[in-house]
């Protein structure tokens, strides 16, 4: 799916619509006994194109209460949360590691295997061999200084 420039208020409704579509995707996959691991959404975009901006959005739309900001120096930050589907967003920036390995050494399989567990990756691209061939992908670039494209595939 393929969307018009977005500003920011129109990035912020379309986080909150996407978390809207994962719960109702999660609560047909309990219903079929398919939550066998954690959701992963990957975030794709060169630097600056709104992944961390869509990832506060989204994480405001799940009620975290912490400013979301881009783990680039920790890789990973875990965010507990009250929700009906998950208990934790696990937001990930994959910026500096240097292969899909170093995410492994991280624990990746420990905490993909939870599935009350929300997964954000940005530039998943770094990790691509990790990633679930039906892992959301949301793709983002530059339109102009206050707008930009966001584009889904899941």
């Amino acid at each position: 799916m393929k969307t018009a420039p977005l500003t920011i208020s129109d990035t912020k409704n379309l986080a909150k619509n996407l978390l809207e579509r994962i719960v109702e995707q999660t609560k047909e996959r309990a219903n079929f006994g398919l939550c066998r691991q954690a959701l992963i959404i990957g975030l794709y975009g060169d630097l600056g194109s709104g992944k961390t901006t869509f990832m506060q959005f989204f994480g405001e739309a799940l009620g975290v209460k912490e400013k979301i900001l881009s783990p680039t120096f920790v890789i990973e930050k875990i965010y507990k949360i009250a929700h009906p589907n998950f208990d934790h967003l696990i937001h990930i920036d994959a910026y500096r590691l240097e292969n899909a390995d170093e995410m492994r050494n991280l624990g990746w399989a420990n905490i993909i295997k939870n599935p009350r567990n929300l997964i954000a990756v940005e530039w998943a691209d770094r990790i691509a061999e990790l990633l679930p061939n039906n892992h959301i992908c949301v793709n983002f670039s530059h339109h102009n200084e206050e707008s930009r494209i966001i584009t889904f595939k899941s």
